[in-house]
């Protein structure tokens, strides 16, 4: 028996199944089965039993010798390309570059310790596809150094991308917590992480206005903000040749000593906000007029207190109940425990003076608010009393904040002065995805200030390239898309998401049906791709191999084609 397929002009072919027959001297054929009902695939299979060949399930023709998570790799290992950051590190190709290539995709991936790292990325295609296969955490620790003797030159390229003469720099200062205790760097100081007791260390970060990273210095974990800022704007001039900028700062970060100091530097201008003590002096001073506000919320003032600068008072009215409602809690707090204090001492359960001014100390000292509060300690006795005069006049600048800068009007005007100063945003946004949300630079386990320094650079190249993905994906995730509504909304009045940002948050859903996602999410849907390594069972554990990528759901082959667009 044999197919015969019979062309059929026009239409498809005729599959006919026949057999051959002797007649005599004669060799004759005829049709057993019309097969052209059949797919391709049947009629094959079908000439394949005829040929004598044995079939078999194609799951038990093909062993699968290994399956390793892929998609989350490849789409950091894309975003990685789109960047060109194998350059920005180093011309040339090296073992270190590659390792550290590996540990940035490796820390936007699955933030570990470096040995752990070692074993983790074994667990996915990382460390084939990056040829790192055989590092060890020696070899991690070696290009870590080497990294950071390029660290300078990293930076002025990145400088080089994203600064420009006369743009704005956004700069802050935050703090990481340490594991151990014997790096130099590791200090005692204003611990932001809440982990009062344990030594840290600071780092600045350098970002454009949209929160890009640039740079990053490290320091000890005891220096004041104020200290390091006048260095990165020396750097910015000196090693980054940018002679014209403005730079954006909190109240702690630009000191009035570096003020001063700037006054001295041509093209360098500012803007960062007033202390509340100065706030309050410039009311008192009858230099802002509270009643003002009735109508607006944001004005600009002049003060001798501040010649050549501008001031933009603003008043938020949302925050002034935040905050009144929140002194009012600590107040009635405090209240309550100093009266259970007080009926102890009225009950002769505590007598002594100084007992009784530890145990209000360790009361106000929770609620931080002593200042509104008198209290009188003597011997079996103790009273104390609101001061209202001074609640009052606290209450009044409640949702008050004061815009000081020195650009000019013609180049800047009062509202934008606003947004500029709260993009100040970006950073924080920053700091957390560095600390918490996805990159963990804490807690740091090295325990030289080099390894630090090398392990902080790495992770702001790491956010690099996250926040490039998440501008990317932002169509995927919660984000707001209606960007451009920002430079024209009123600044001072609370942020409001645009109607279709708040619809995708009520729906968790996108336009088309799926689900939104954060960015770790979107992440462990891509870690769903996995690469199979295979082989054909019939051959033998000695036949080659080859490799088999799951096919992308409509998701995954969004989001990687979404990573294809990204420009520097």
């Amino acid at each position: 028996m044999h197919i015969h397929i019979v062309p059929n002009r026009d239409s498809p072919p005729t599959v006919l199944l026949r057999e051959s027959y002797r007649e005599g001297t004669k060799v004759r054929k005829r049709t057993l089965a019309n097969l052209s009902s059949l797919s391709a695939s049947q009629v094959e299979a079908i000439r394949a039993v005829l040929a004598g060949q044995a079939l078999q399930p194609p799951s038990q023709a093909l062993e699968i010798t290994a399956s390793l998570a892929h998609g989350h790799v490849h789409a950091v290992a894309l975003a990685m390309q789109r960047l060109d950051l194998a350059s920005l590190l180093g011309a040339k190709a090296s073992r270190e570059r590659d390792l550290v290539l590996a540990m940035v995709a490796a820390r936007i991936a699955a933030p570990h310790t470096k040995l752990a790292t070692t074993r983790w990325w074994h667990t996915t295609t990382l460390a084939a596809d990056f040829g790192v296969a055989d590092a060890n955490e020696d070899e991690l620790y070696a290009a870590m150094d080497w990294l950071l003797a390029r660290q300078d030159a990293i930076q002025n390229k990145l400088a080089a991308r994203h600064l420009h003469e006369g743009g704005q720099v956004l700069y802050d200062l935050s703090s990481s917590y340490f594991e151990g205790s014997t790096c130099p760097l590791a200090k005692l100081g204003h611990n932001r992480d809440g982990k009062k007791g344990l030594l840290q260390v600071n780092y600045g970060l350098l970002t454009d206005a949209l929160g890009c990273p640039v740079a990053v210095s490290v320091h000890e974990g005891n220096v004041a903000d104020s200290t390091t800022f006048l260095p990165e704007v020396q750097r910015l001039r000196e090693q980054f040749g940018i002679e014209r900028l403005v730079m954006v700062g909190d109240r702690g970060m630009i000191s009035a000593k570096a003020i001063a100091e700037l006054r001295e530097m041509p093209g360098i201008d500012w803007i960062t906000a007033l202390r509340s003590a100065s706030i309050r002096t410039l009311v008192e001073q009858g230099q802002l007029q509270l009643g003002l506000f009735d109508e607006r919320n944001l004005l600009e003032i002049a003060s001798p207190e501040y010649p050549g600068e501008r001031l933009v008072a603003c008043r938020n009215p949302q925050l002034a109940a935040l905050r009144a409602h929140k002194r009012q809690e600590l107040l009635t707090a405090t209240e309550t425990e100093l009266q259970a204090i007080q009926a102890r001492v009225q009950a002769g359960r505590l007598q002594d003076a100084d007992k009784i001014g530890v145990a209000v100390g360790r009361v106000v000292n929770r609620y931080k608010v002593a200042k509104h509060f008198e209290l009188r300690i003597g011997e079996a006795s103790f009273t104390f009393a609101r001061k209202h005069a001074a609640i009052a006049a606290e209450a009044a600048l409640d949702g008050l904040y004061i815009i000081r800068t020195s650009v000019q009007a013609a180049r800047m005007d009062a509202p934008d002065c606003v947004r500029n100063y709260k993009a100040l945003a970006n950073v924080e946004r920053a700091f957390r995805s560095l600390k918490t949300v996805d990159l963990k630079v804490r807690p740091i386990h090295h325990r030289t200030a080099d390894r630090v320094r090398a392990h902080i650079l790495l992770c702001m190249l790491a956010y690099y390239v996250e926040w490039h993905m998440r501008e990317a994906w932002a169509a995927l995730m919660f984000t707001d898309l209606d960007q451009a509504a920002k430079a024209v909304r009123d600044p001072v009045a609370p942020a409001k998401r645009s109607k279709a940002a708040l619809d995708k948050v009520a729906r968790r859903t996108l336009d088309d049906g799926t689900p939104v996602h954060s960015f770790a999410t979107l992440m462990a849907e891509l870690g769903g791709i996995v690469r199979n390594t295979c082989r054909t069972s019939v051959a033998g554990a000695d036949a080659a191999t080859f490799d088999v990528v799951t096919t992308p759901n409509p998701t995954q082959r969004h989001a990687l084609e979404l990573i294809q667009q990204i420009r520097l």
